[in-house]
């Protein structure tokens, strides 16, 4: 008893002064993060909408309302990531009390004992950050997590609020699908069981192809907020490093405006 107590203590210690952890499974417990940067919110143009939920929901959240687990789904590159650490970042710095947890796929079969440790730390609210979660094949592992988000024996605590990015709105690939329905018995309700994955989130939030427009005020507000003093040729070549990369998103006008500031002799810093 006296050893669990001074556990406690240690992990409240190390609670309130992080806020950025990632799950070890080797010691199941967490591991601080240090050095975590992201950029401003402000930053992330053409995804206002997207902002705007995210942010509703964690200040609910932060504030210690029942809130929504949220899958943001979409195109790559366009800053279905950022945005959640942009906001946590900001919203943390008025709500102490918040943390992040960054969960990696491949310890999924860990969440129960990721659930049992977060939950005794009741002074604190956590998010659970999964990145990237697709399930590629048909190896059940997505009915894992299907049951810990709704309908499980273990529920999630009242602390914990999941977040999870992924380029698929069902979370598996449409090949798994296709196979559902071509050799299935009762085609339906097997790919409807498939697809239902999603529904467990409360908040779907969708990001799509940005346009060129969109893609050049990316670079813009890029460019006055870290003063790298692109004139507008520089501006418009943008576009022909992002043809070159074959895909125009924020990732892309990142990766451009990284390079030309090297070029510049400037060191980006946020």
């Amino acid at each position: 008893m006296f050893t669990k107590l001074i556990a406690k203590f240690k992990n409240n210690l190390i609670l309130s002064k992080k806020k950025w952890f990632i799950w070890n499974k080797e010691s199941s417990a967490i591991k601080e993060i240090n050095n975590m940067k992201t950029i401003p919110s402000i930053l992330l143009v053409g995804i206002e909408y997207q902002k705007e939920t995210i942010y509703k929901n964690t200040v609910k959240f932060a504030k210690g309302f029942k809130s929504n687990n949220a899958l943001l789904w979409g195109t790559r590159g366009n800053g279905k990531s950022t945005i959640i650490k942009s906001i946590f970042n900001e919203i943390s710095k008025k709500y102490i009390n918040l943390k992040l947890v960054q969960l990696e796929k491949k310890d999924l079969d860990n969440i129960s004992d990721v659930y049992n440790f977060l939950e005794i730390q009741n002074k604190f609210q956590f998010i659970i950050f999964i990145d990237d979660l697709s399930f590629e094949n048909d190896n059940y592992e997505y009915k894992k997590i299907k049951s810990i988000l709704d309908g499980g024996i273990k529920n999630q605590p009242n602390n914990i609020l999941i977040y999870a990015t992924s380029n698929r709105r069902h979370l598996i690939s449409q090949d798994m699908i296709d196979n559902e329905k071509s050799s299935a018995i009762h085609t339906h309700e097997n790919v409807e069981e498939k697809i239902s994955l999603s529904d467990r989130f409360g908040l779907w939030i969708g990001f799509h192809n940005i346009s060129q427009d969109e893609y050049l005020k990316i670079i813009r507000n890029y460019n006055l907020y870290f003063k790298i003093e692109l004139n507008e040729s520089q501006i418009m070549d943008s576009l022909k490093w992002s043809k070159s990369r074959g895909n125009r998103s924020g990732r892309t006008a990142w990766q451009y405006i990284i390079e030309t500031a090297s070029n510049k002799g400037i060191n980006i810093d946020y």
